[in-house]
């Protein structure tokens, strides 16, 4: 439902999550560079594995001296980056790695700011998060990113954008303590901003690109548990086109999130939560199917989705040069051996039909474009 929850967004671990358990506040958005007319993709996030664990350096489960003496990762990384063009070029994730100790954070509303110098390998400006505001850069010279512990490639970027959340997803009763307690989920999600406007500016190996509101089709949400969900699957577009109307929806959004329930210590069959919020009217949606098909260039999905009186059928898809491979490392310290795949190229449609006296009568035809992809597969973790 749309739903804000300034608490849920702010939300630490606590318990064993703390010791075993990640959070990642996701921002994504487009601009424009005013010279090319180029227009981009970029995202930023805060990352913060086992914070529990932390001390005054960021332990990195990657690192040689680190694994040989079986340590878990535990550190806040800032991880900022451009999803690769039509062609495939461009794409690029910088990582700063700082302990916990450099964190600094408040309460419900959450503003975090992360402050000194950053693990040896790479340069960070003072990073802020707050709810209505990013601000940071991140440096990582080629030689640096050789490091294969860091999981980053090399370059520059710098942002500084403003942020409206205008559409919340709140997942209600999957979210709740007694859930969390009970360990119901190996990862919960909360889109704060599934339709956010950014405004601001974003320079990129040199290049300054513009953040406008109207045409940045920001996206923003938050993760957290003991694991990421396998599969891993995330829609969501902002850009929705209307064929009754002939045009662009500026009310209208659709999110996705795949989940793994389970009962006790057994996985159930995994499951979506969607929402589609129409021109202004919010359509929450608990019974969907669905299933991924994969091309040689493409991953492609179909769901099919019905509350009491709305039936939707959506299908979306990305190419597989415009995403990227995002690297992450488990609570656990290992690297998933299926690569996590993340693009803002989604295309696709949504038919919207109302029940009327058990039929279905169409109302509307969307066209979805610039969509958020991000997706792995259900793979098992390395042992």
């Amino acid at each position: 439902m749309n739903l804000s929850d300034l608490a849920k967004n702010s939300h630490m671990l606590r318990g064993s999550l703390a010791k075993k358990g990640y959070m990642r506040w996701w921002h994504s958005f487009s601009g424009k560079c005013p010279e090319t007319g180029e227009i981009r993709t970029f995202f930023i996030e805060f990352f913060i594995i086992n914070p529990g664990l932390g001390s005054n350096v960021p332990i990195l489960g990657q690192h040689p001296y680190f694994r040989k003496r079986g340590m878990k990762p535990s550190y806040v990384m800032i991880k900022a980056g451009s999803f690769p063009d039509r062609n495939g070029e461009g794409g690029v994730q910088l990582h700063a790695f700082y302990p916990l100790s450099a964190l600094q954070a408040t309460g419900s509303p959450l503003i975090m700011q992360v402050q000194g110098a950053p693990a040896e390998h790479c340069r960070a400006g003072n990073c802020l998060y707050s709810e209505d505001k990013l601000t940071g850069f991140v440096e990582v010279t080629p030689e640096e990113a050789r490091h294969r512990s860091y999981m980053t490639d090399s370059g520059f970027m710098e942002w500084n954008v403003e942020i409206r959340k205008a559409v919340s997803c709140h997942t209600g009763n999957w979210c709740k303590k007694i859930m969390q307690t009970l360990c119901s989920l190996d990862s919960y999600w909360h889109g704060e901003g599934i339709r956010s406007f950014f405004r601001g500016s974003v320079t990129l190996n040199g290049t300054v690109y513009e953040v406008e509101p109207e045409s940045s089709y920001g996206y923003a949400d938050k993760h957290w548990g003991r694991n990421f969900n396998r599969p891993w699957f995330q829609f969501a577009c902002g850009k929705l086109e209307s064929q009754r109307t002939d045009r662009e929806l500026r009310h209208s959004v659709l999110a996705i999130n795949g989940f793994c329930p389970r009962f006790l210590c057994f996985p159930l069959r995994s499951r979506l939560m969607l929402q589609l919020t129409y021109m202004g009217e919010d359509l929450e949606f608990t019974r969907c199917k669905w299933e991924t098909k994969e091309t040689g260039r493409r991953f492609v999905w179909h769901i099919l989705a019905q509350n009491q009186n709305t039936v939707v059928k959506i299908s979306g898809s990305c190419n597989k040069a415009e995403m990227l491979n995002l690297q992450y490392e488990t609570p656990e310290g290992r690297k998933p051996k299926q690569p996590l795949r993340a693009g803002s190229g989604g295309i696709g449609s949504i038919q919207l039909f109302r029940k009327n006296s058990g039929a279905r009568e169409l109302m509307d035809t969307l066209t979805l474009g610039s969509a958020l992809c991000i997706y792995r597969g259900e793979a098992p973790l390395p042992r």
